[in-house]
C-alpha cells in the first residue's frame, strides 16, 4: 500500500481501507498490551539494565515518556496478568479489553472509559460497576470518545446523584500532586487533588502567608513569612501597593514557605549533604550576572538572575573546573566520598552518568569508576554519579555493566555482552544539552568553513 498509486482507487475503496487500517491499529494496541505484560512479568527491563518498564520502553522504542506511561497504564487495565503460581488474574476492564482486541475501539475510547470508571465511588456495587463498563463500551463501539466522556459524566451522576457515595477509599485513591516538566519559559505546571486534611492545612497557610501585601517579591518593603509581629500600618500600606492576583499571591506564599523550610534545617541531610538548593553555573555567567541558565541538583534549570537572587540567602559553595569541564583534583583516602566531592560531582555530572538515564543528581550515589575493591581511589577523577538502580547494575556477572573514564574525562558505561555484543562505551548526554548544542555549532561552523555541503 505504501508503494501503490492511490489515485486509481475509488472513493469507496479509500474509505474501506481507512476503516481497515483503523481496526488494525486498534488491534495492534491490544497486542502491545500483551507484549508489555510479557516484558514486565519476565523482568526483561531489569535484566537489560533499565530501572523500570517505563524507562525500558523509552530507551528501547525511542518513544516519549508520556507515551510510555500511557502504554503501561493501558496494559495494567486491559492486559492479562498472572499470579506467581501462573494463574490468570482478573482483568481490570475486561469488556473494554475485548472491544479493543476486536478492533472496535481505539486508545481514546479506552481512556474515556477508564477515566469514567475510575471516578465511580468504591461503595458502588460490583454489579453496577460491570453494568457501567458495559454501557460505556457499547457506546464506544458506535460513538466518538467525546460522546463516551459525556456519557460517563451522566452515568456517574446517575450512580451518585447527590455526590454522597464517595468515601475514604476514593479520597485515598484520588489524592496526588503532579509537578510537570519545565516548559520553554522554564515554568512548571501543577496539577492534582488534595484530600480534606491537606486542603485544611493549605487553607490555613495561605490565609496568613498569601494575604495581600505579604511575601511580595516585587515590593522590597513587603513583610515576609507569616507576618508575626508586623505592624498593621506597614501591612496595610503593603496591601495597598499589592497588584498581584490571588493565584500570584498563593504562588509567592508557597515560595516563601519552601524557602523557610529549606533554611530551617528541618529537612536534615540527603545523601550526606544538607537538604539545600544546589545551583551550578559557569564563571562567565556569574561574572556577567546574566545570560543562559543555571542547573540545580534536582535536574531543574533557572535563569542566572534568579539563581543569583536565590543565592543571596544560601550558603556559598565554589567548584573549580578545568578546561575539559571536569572538576580539578579533589582526593580522599577513605572509601566514602566527602561532601565537597559530592558537590563537585553534582556540578560536573548533573545526574546519573549511565547512558539514557535521566535521574537528577539529588537521586544519585557516588560511584567509583574503578572499584574500591580493585584499588580504585576515592579521588574526584575516579568518581561519578549513578542513581541507585543504575549503580546496582555494575557487577562482574554476565548481566553486569562496567564503567571507565573516557579520554574526555566523562564516565563511560559498557553494557553486558547480551545487550551489546560490540561492547561500545556509552556516555550520558541527557544532563548536558549545552555541550551537545556547542558541539553541533562547532560542527556546523567547520562544515561551513570547509565548504562541506
Amino acid at each position: 500500500m505504501l508503494e501503490q498509486d492511490l489515485t486509481t482507487m475509488s472513493d469507496a475503496v479509500v474509505v474501506d481501507v481507512l476503516r481497515e487500517l483503523e481496526e488494525l491499529r486498534r488491534r495492534l494496541e491490544a497486542l502491545s498490551n500483551r507484549m508489555i505484560v510479557e516484558v514486565v512479568e519476565r523482568s526483561i527491563p531489569a535484566a537489560r539494565g533499565h530501572r523500570s518498564p517505563k524507562r525500558f520502553l523509552v530507551e528501547v522504542l525511542r518513544i516519549s515518556s508520556a507515551d510510555a506511561s500511557a502504554r503501561i497504564t493501558a496494559a495494567q487495565d486491559l492486559g492479562v496478568w498472572h499470579a506467581p503460581s501462573g494463574a490468570e488474574l482478573p482483568v481490570t476492564l475486561p469488556q473494554t479489553a475485548v472491544a479493543q482486541r476486536d478492533g472496535a475501539i481505539g486508545a481514546d475510547h479506552v481512556r474515556a472509559v477508564r477515566a469514567a470508571m475510575r471516578k465511580i465511588p468504591a461503595a458502588v456495587s460490583k454489579d453496577d460497576r460491570r453494568a457501567a463498563e458495559a454501557i460505556l463500551v457499547e457506546l464506544s463501539r458506535t460513538s466518538t470518545p467525546e460522546a463516551v466522556q459525556s456519557a460517563g459524566e451522566r452515568l456517574l451522576a446517575h450512580l451518585d446523584p447527590d455526590g454522597t457515595v464517595s468515601d475514604e477509599p476514593d479520597r485515598v485513591r484520588r489524592r496526588g500532586v503532579t509537578v510537570g516538566r519545565q516548559d520553554n519559559a522554564l515554568m512548571s505546571r501543577l496539577a492534582g487533588e488534595l484530600d480534606p486534611i491537606a486542603r485544611a492545612m493549605l487553607d490555613t497557610i495561605l490565609a496568613k502567608w498569601a494575604r495581600p501585601g505579604m511575601n511580595n517579591p516585587d515590593d522590597p518593603e513587603s513583610p515576609c513569612g507569616a507576618g508575626e509581629g508586623v505592624d498593621r500600618d506597614v501591612l496595610a500600606a503593603a496591601a495597598g501597593r499589592d497588584q498581584r492576583s490571588t493565584a500570584q499571591r498563593n504562588h509567592d506564599a508557597l515560595t516563601a514557605v519552601f524557602r523557610t523550610v529549606l533554611e530551617s534545617g528541618v529537612l536534615g541531610k540527603q545523601r550526606g549533604l544538607p537538604a539545600i538548593v544546589i545551583v551550578t553555573m559557569a564563571i562567565d555567567q556569574l561574572e556577567q550576572a546574566a545570560g543562559g541558565v543555571a542547573t540545580t541538583a534536582t535536574g531543574g534549570v533557572l535563569p542566572i538572575s534568579d539563581a543569583l537572587r536565590l543565592a543571596e540567602r544560601a550558603h556559598p559553595f565554589l567548584v573549580v573546573f578545568g578546561n575539559d569541564g571536569r572538576p580539578l583534583h579533589l582526593g580522599r583516602a577513605h572509601r566514602l566520598a566527602s561532601s565537597d566531592q559530592r558537590l563537585a560531582l553534582i556540578a560536573a555530572d548533573r545526574g546519573c552518568t549511565r547512558p539514557g538515564c535521566d535521574a537528577p543528581a539529588s537521586l544519585c550515589a557516588v560511584h567509583h569508576v574503578r572499584g574500591w575493591n580493585k584499588g580504585g581511589s576515592t579521588d574526584i577523577e575516579n568518581l561519578a554519579l549513578a542513581c541507585d538502580s543504575c549503580h546496582a547494575l555494575v557487577n562482574e556477572g554476565p548481566l553486569g555493566w562496567a564503567t571507565r573514564t573516557t579520554a574526555s574525562g566523562r564516565t563511560g558505561w559498557i553494557g553486558p555482552v547480551a545487550t551489546d555484543p560490540d561492547q561500545r562505551v556509552g556516555i550520558n548526554t541527557r544532563h548536558h544539552p549545552d555541550e551537545l548544542l556547542r558541539d553541533a555549532r562547532r560542527r556546523i561552523d567547520y562544515e561551513r568553513e570547509s565548504g562541506v555541503a
